[in-house]
């Protein structure tokens, strides 16, 4: 009996995650994509424009620790002018902006 009831939990998590994960996805193509492309490389018109960066460069994804990325979700980030280059995510939870950040450390190559 001990057994079902953990398998069961097990798969409910494993469920929720995999259904996360797919959030996230799909966030990102939505509301990102535009400008970091769909592959997080950043070569999209408005991406070379505002000067992105790269998230499929290995250096690029190291010089960022997941605490930069959650704040510039949450809040948008500015460029050295203090002009606002990518504004804050509207409407997501914190499971949402972390499933962003994975979708993003997903691109590294």
């Amino acid at each position: 009996m001990k057994k079902q009831i953990l398998v069961v939990v097990a798969g409910l998590v494993l469920s929720a995650w995999v259904a996360s994960a797919e959030d996230a996805k799909a966030i990102y193509e939505k509301s990102c994509a535009k400008c970091h492309g769909p592959d997080g490389a950043g070569q999209t018109k408005m991406g070379q424009k505002l000067g992105v960066k790269n998230y499929t460069d290995a250096k690029v994804q190291a010089a960022m620790k997941d605490e930069e990325m959650t704040k510039a979700i949450k809040e948008g980030a500015k460029d050295k002018e203090g002009k606002t280059v990518m504004k804050p995510a509207e409407g997501l939870t914190d499971a949402d902006i972390k499933g962003l950040v994975t979708v993003v450390r997903g691109f590294k190559k």
